[in-house]
């Protein structure tokens, strides 16, 4: 039999699947057993959210070599285009699976096209500068959206900034966005393994861009600047590219995050910078440029806090102490020529050569 050859990209590729994969079908085993608890199965679809962004993020931070603190601006975007639609569609669309779809597009695309607009002026700027002027476009997004009122009667459409009364509406007239308050009623059509295929969708996208032509030419952007640019590589394309992208997948982490919600509000704490930084820690504890890093990172700062509730004063004691290990031991020069010296590739390698 022909041996078949795999490159260590596809290897690789194929690992971070069956990573997630093997996840997968280990939690549902344990659903389908009884050894979840209620908490726990509450936070699989956010899991898979803030694996999304993770990774979405990483393109940005990790691969394109810019510092962007306005990622949950993008999936605040997300969010509302795809709960509106939703909204609106729900008596016309009445399959479920095809009107989430549909709003998965429109809340990819919305994003992407902001990402873009927000993206051309933005990418000029570089370190600290493109940091501040992200995080200030998040924050707008945010109270745009809070003072943002939409309602629909027989006429259609109603528009306001003002309040829900100013809209006009007709009495049997229904207020879809109501400002401060957000979205009610929004169909809960998302769930763990909706979540999963769109991890892997997020990732089959983001690692063949990585491995491909543009990927290389969006690295050598990262790594030098001026050097790319002499060889006569697109530098504002490629990072249009990476950027829009990446603004893209977090909107359809906005889209699944919208979609579990009875309620969604554009609170600081759900769309806020905390939330920008927070997936920020994700990437950075996880490694920067390592996607599989991002995940497991992201999985185990979301679980972390809820695993250790029972010990009540100490909990964030533990979870600051974890933080801390963590980045020790993905940034520390002696941990890292430690880990080198005893991978097991390397000592798979040393075996077969006694």
């Amino acid at each position: 039999m022909k041996k078949l050859n795999l490159s260590k990209n596809v290897k690789d590729n194929i690992i971070t699947y069956g990573i997630v994969i093997v996840a997968y079908l280990i939690i549902q085993a344990l659903i389908s057993a009884g050894s979840l608890s209620s908490l726990i199965q509450g936070l699989l679809v956010p899991l898979c959210v803030y694996v999304i962004l993770a990774v979405s993020l990483n393109l940005t931070v990790g691969i394109l070599g810019e510092l962007s603190l306005g990622h949950a601006g993008f999936m605040c975007v997300g969010a509302f285009t795809g709960a509106f639609f939703s909204r609106c569609m729900e008596d016309v669309i009445t399959i479920a699976p095809v009107r989430f779809i549909l709003a998965l597009i429109i809340g990819a695309v919305c994003a992407g096209v902001i990402g873009f607009l927000i993206g051309m002026p933005v990418l000029r700027l570089r370190g600290d500068y493109l940091a501040i002027v992200t995080l200030a476009f998040g924050e707008i997004i945010k109270n745009v959206v809070n003072v943002l009122y939409i309602g629909k009667d027989s006429k259609g459409f109603h528009f306001s900034m003002k309040d829900s009364i100013s809209l006009g509406l007709e009495t049997d007239g229904d207020v879809i966005i109501n400002g401060a308050q957000g979205i009610t009623g929004t169909p809960k059509d998302s769930n763990f393994t909706i979540g999963v295929i769109l991890i892997i969708i997020t990732l089959f996208i983001v690692l063949n861009l990585i491995h491909s032509r543009d990927g290389r030419a969006i690295m050598s952007i990262r790594d030098n600047l001026i050097a790319a640019e002499s060889i006569g590589i697109n530098i504002t394309r490629y990072k249009l590219m990476a950027f829009s992208i990446s603004a893209a997948l977090a909107g359809v982490a906005g889209v699944l995050y919208s979609h579990n919600l009875n309620s969604l509000m554009a609170t600081p704490k759900n769309f806020g910078y905390n939330m920008s930084i927070m997936i920020l820690v994700f990437v950075v504890l996880g490694g920067i440029g390592n996607i599989r890093g991002s995940m497991i990172a992201a999985v185990v700062l979301t679980l972390l806090p809820e695993l250790l509730r029972g010990l009540n004063n100490y909990r964030m004691l533990i979870y600051a102490i974890v933080l801390i290990v963590m980045m020790l031991f993905n940034w520390s020069p002696k941990l890292i020529e430690l880990r080198k010296r005893f991978s097991i590739k390397r000592m798979i390698g040393k075996s077969k050569e006694v």
